[in-house]
């Protein structure tokens, strides 16, 4: 392996173009910000070096035996991140890039592609949400932001935000490949009335040489076709700048030892699906990975290359419908609990019950059985106090969920949540609260991840299947020094009333609609016009945590006393659910 001529970046993103340079299955996908990419473009005009590459010759018998992909060249955030796999059947071989991936993607982003991202505050499915932007550099100043460090404003604009203005002339970058010789930039800067500063003219001239004169593509070119050597090549040249996870690594090395499936594929596309369920989650493939050691019953599960032997893979291979369908169930079962992304404080507690769904060979029908309702529960208590004690599944993940794993296999009919409670006790994670942490939970705060664990295990007869939300009993919008004021609330209460108004004790579970409804009315109103049954009445008081004889406060100075005895029944609750035993 030695260095070879240079190249140009033209001639780099024309073989990017021609498919003539592809990426390995081993490489990891496209992950440059639009700001990265704007840097790059910004060294390139400064004269600094971008650093080397590697490639390595496939030759073309040796192209089936091989997975590869085509480059992203057009990125979209929502619709398209993932690099289609390619055919290469044809009479040459091909050069597959080892480093240098997220460079040469960003060059060819800036010079044929565009980089599409979610406009802020706009949902995902406004059809404005998404605009095709493109590279484009102001030829009339360099930029005004010193902060960022930069000279030259590159920037990603939409055609319309393009517009030439008396203070920008967006230069399309992609253009300059039409130029063919500096006649061509002189004939631009004429015809667009850019001659007389010197900044335009400089501009053009540094991009010019930069993308299409210079030799700013040094690289080694790696000859050998033993795949187990070029992936260790592979990992020792990835080492830095943006480390590659030691998921990228399992996933590199099972794309590339699977026989039966498309590791990538099919981790990616589950990682995709069990995000999209319910609500929507935020999984990683360092999850899906984690999962697959343990479902895999490999006897290491740390992220370590030595783990990932031909062996392990192979046996993560065989039992990949399993682990995936196990998978997937775990995480309809968390969003059947009311569980999402925000809420699930800890996605590893999933690992446990996946592995126990697949020990049961549960894969259809669990969450809809009534045969399964008792167990269900099980698994729902659990889950909440395992979120609820910090640092169940934090330090010392790999011991937690191997001793998850060893006791759910000898276990015998449901989850075995008291066997649990016990291992997890023997390797310091044991799920026992005391009576400050009960205070803690039950004074947590509105928007708070946790605060909807406390409020599920607060409200087990709510069906978390239906769409609900976390309500305030007493509107938040009342809760304003102002509103409070003409509200007769005494001026030494104000500052209690805001500091109680957003916490667990004015907050209840109700469905979507009901909430709607209710609005911002006082709860003695939102009451009187929901129950109009005295038995109803009640009915809602004791799921509340009020008893039948408490009157709810009509008025707002009635708010403190309320909140008082409405804690002090939930703090019983929860002491209860928790096994402690309060003082006094």
């Amino acid at each position: 392996m030695a260095f070879q001529t240079p190249i140009t970046i033209r001639q780099a993103v024309d073989h990017v173009h021609k498919n003539e340079f592809v990426l390995p299955a081993i490489q990891r996908e496209f992950i440059w910000s639009t700001d990265q990419i704007t840097r790059l473009f910004d060294s390139l005009m400064l004269g600094y070096p971008i650093g080397s590459f590697l490639f390595w010759k496939v030759d073309k018998d040796r192209l089936g035996e091989y997975d590869f992909y085509e480059f992203l060249k057009s990125y979209h955030e929502r619709d398209q991140r993932h690099n289609k796999p390619i055919d290469l059947t044809g009479d040459e071989g091909v050069t597959a890039i080892l480093d240098g991936q997220q460079r040469l993607t960003s060059l060819y982003i800036g010079l044929r592609g565009s980089y599409t991202y979610k406009t802020k505050y706009l949902r995902y499915n406004n059809p404005d949400a998404f605009k095709n932007r493109n590279l484009y550099l102001n030829l009339l100043k360099p930029t005004s932001d010193e902060e960022i460090e930069l000279r030259y404003d590159f920037r990603f604009l939409t055609a319309g935000e393009a517009e030439k203005t008396e203070i920008a002339h967006w230069f399309l970058v992609r253009d300059i490949l039409k130029f063919r010789s500096l006649r061509d930039i002189n004939r631009y800067l004429r015809d667009h009335d850019l001659m007389d500063p010197e900044h335009p003219e400089e501009c053009l001239f540094r991009l010019y040489e930069a993308i299409c004169e210079k030799q700013l593509v040094n690289y080694y070119l790696e000859l050998d076709q033993d795949l187990d050597k070029v992936l260790n090549i592979f990992i020792r040249v990835n080492s830095g700048g943006t480390q590659l996870s030691y998921s990228d690594l399992l996933l590199s090395i099972a794309t590339a030892r699977w026989t039966q499936y498309d590791a990538r594929q099919e981790i990616h596309d589950l990682v995709d699906d069990l995000n999209r369920t319910g609500e929507g989650f935020n999984l990683s493939k360092d999850f899906v990975l984690k999962s697959s050691l343990v479902l895999a019953n490999l006897p290491d599960i740390a992220f370590r290359v030595k783990n990932f032997t031909r062996e392990n893979v192979g046996k993560i291979e065989n039992a990949w419908e399993q682990i995936s369908d196990s998978l997937r169930t775990a995480v309809g079962l968390a969003s059947r609990l009311g569980f999402n992304g925000q809420t699930l404080t800890a996605n590893n507690v999933l690992v446990p019950i996946a592995y126990y769904l697949m020990v049961r060979n549960i894969r259809v029908g669990y969450l809809e059985s009534s045969a399964f309702a008792s167990d269900l529960k099980l698994v729902h208590g659990w889950i909440v106090r395992a979120l609820l004690k910090s640092g169940t599944f934090g330090s010392g993940l790999d011991t937690t969920l191997r001793t998850a794993r060893s006791t759910i296999q000898t276990a015998n009919g449901t989850f075995p949540v008291d066997v649990l409670d016990r291992n997890f006790a023997s390797i310091g994670k044991a799920l026992r609260f005391e009576e400050e942490e009960i205070d803690d939970l039950v004074d947590h705060g509105f928007g708070k991840p946790d605060t909807f664990s406390v409020l599920s295990l607060l409200y087990p007869g709510v069906d978390l299947n239906n769409r609900f939300h976390v309500d305030h009993i007493f509107p938040k919008a009342r809760f304003t020094k102002q509103r409070l004021r003409c509200a007769g609330v005494p001026e030494d209460k104000i500052e209690s009333y805001i500091e109680c108004f957003n916490r667990v004790p004015n907050l209840q579970l109700l469905e979507g609609p009901a909430n709607l409804e209710k609005s911002e009315k006082m709860p003695d109103d939102w009451l009187k016009s929901k129950f109009t049954k005295i038995d109803a009445l009640n009915s809602w008081k004791r799921r509340n945590f009020l008893e039948e004889e408490y009157h709810v406060p009509v008025t707002m100075d009635g708010f403190l006393d309320f909140y008082m005895v409405r804690r002090a029944n939930m703090k019983k609750r929860l002491a209860h659910l928790l096994g402690v035993i309060l003082e006094g």
